[in-house]
């Protein structure tokens, strides 16, 4: 069973309707004991740093998701979701991530923000669920990216205005991206079914 992590995120409906699309079997978990019954959890995530944390310890599910990790169970983060996954974020100063990936978030310094619109992706290592989507095709709508302290937590990047940013980080259990698998047909369909099933 996948449990959708409801924290009032805006893409909780689409990624809702993309593992209906996959067949998969999911529940919307808006609280720690809604997760129990679950194998992977999906943290989706569209919006404000601040005010997704902010949401997530309201309904105690910070310290659930960090707990989830530390038992190594999967879980799959999607755009603010790979962010909320970092120690914080220049979007939201002092405001304290996951910690669950040692690193930060900050804003892009490129020519283009945000970045928004159809990319592809380079796969920088070899990586189970991601060997298969390089130089496929995804959608991005984002202002921030990732820093990891550790750079081989980094699977993938993508190139915006000739500068490489981390885009797809494997730490763990944790496998996240940046971009919106549930919005990108069918290469993200198939992406998506690998980060729950590897």
């Amino acid at each position: 069973m996948i449990g959708i992590v409801d924290y009032g995120a805006g893409n909780l409906r689409s990624v809702a309707n993309a593992l209906d699309r996959l067949g998969r079997r999911f529940v919307v978990c808006d609280s720690p004991a809604g997760l129990e019954r679950c194998d992977v959890c999906v943290l989706p995530g569209v919006g404000q740093f601040a005010s997704a944390m902010r949401r997530l310890r309201e309904r105690g599910l910070d310290d659930a998701l960090r707990d989830w990790v530390s038992r190594g169970r999967r879980m799959v983060g999607i755009c603010l979701g790979l962010q909320l996954l970092f120690d914080g974020s220049d979007e939201s100063q002092g405001e304290a991530g996951l910690g669950l990936i040692p690193g930060s978030v900050v804003r892009l310094q490129t020519a283009t923000v945000p970045h928004m619109g159809w990319n592809t992706i380079r796969v920088d290592r070899g990586v189970s669920w991601l060997e298969e989507s390089a130089d496929s095709y995804f959608y991005f709508a984002h202002s921030f990216i990732v820093q990891p302290v550790n750079n081989a937590a980094a699977a993938a990047t993508v190139e915006i205005d000739g500068c490489d940013v981390p885009v797809a980080v494997e730490s763990g259990s944790i496998r996240a991206v940046q971009f919106h698998p549930e919005k990108s047909g069918s290469a993200g369909a198939a992406l998506l079914e690998r980060m729950l099933s590897c």
